[in-house]
């Protein structure tokens, strides 16, 4: 997403850059204070939790990205351009709903491969055909994961095990798993939840 603002800017684009905290510190440990704006550095040695972070996003991320917009959107205070276009990552889909709410576009970024993509754009149908949630840990082991999947568009002679492994589950409510769902409704805009 950063080399995306930087080709976009080069362009002649005004980018308003927006990270977590998490990954700010991240960027300024390797590249140094004075490559980022932004919070001041600090202790970015910190494992962070993936699943936590999952399901924290959906959940608080609008509100302070509409504040922003609407920061950056009020000529009095700023020196900027209005916002005129969200180009998100495609694991944000809160950004639609932003968009969505100052009338503006939103361009979801999806940053895997395209097979990892098209495997995670159908987890929904995994779970529609009773292939995931697994039904105890042996499914792990015991060739279950040699089921073949041949009813993805475009994906050829894979198997179950070739698939990301949040289908590796035996929780129907694995927060990654559903993640991903939720996240990839908005591909499937009628099942999209308001």
């Amino acid at each position: 997403m950063l080399q995306l603002a930087k080709l976009l800017h080069h362009k002649g684009f005004h980018v308003t850059f927006v990270d977590i905290e998490y990954n700010h510190k991240r960027l300024l440990k390797s590249r140094g204070p004075n490559s980022l704006d932004g919070l001041p550095p600090s202790d970015a040695d910190v494992s962070q939790d993936i699943p936590s972070l999952a399901e924290s996003l959906p959940k608080t991320c609008l509100v302070p990205l509409c504040n922003l917009i609407t920061k950056l959107n009020d000529t009095s205070s700023s020196n900027v351009p209005p916002v005129t276009c969200i180009a998100a990552d495609g694991c944000m889909s809160f950004a639609l709903d932003a968009a969505d709410k100052f009338g503006i576009p939103c361009v979801m970024f999806w940053t895997p491969s395209a097979c990892g993509f098209m495997s995670v754009m159908h987890f929904r149908h995994f779970v529609e055909r009773g292939l995931v949630p697994l039904k105890d840990a042996s499914y792990l082991t015991n060739g279950y994961l040699e089921t073949v999947i041949d009813w993805i568009p475009g994906m050829k002679n894979i198997r179950l095990k070739d698939i990301p492994s949040f289908v590796r589950t035996t929780d129907e409510n694995d927060i990654m798993f559903n993640f991903f769902i939720c996240e990839t409704k908005p591909i499937f805009p009628m099942q999209r939840k308001n």
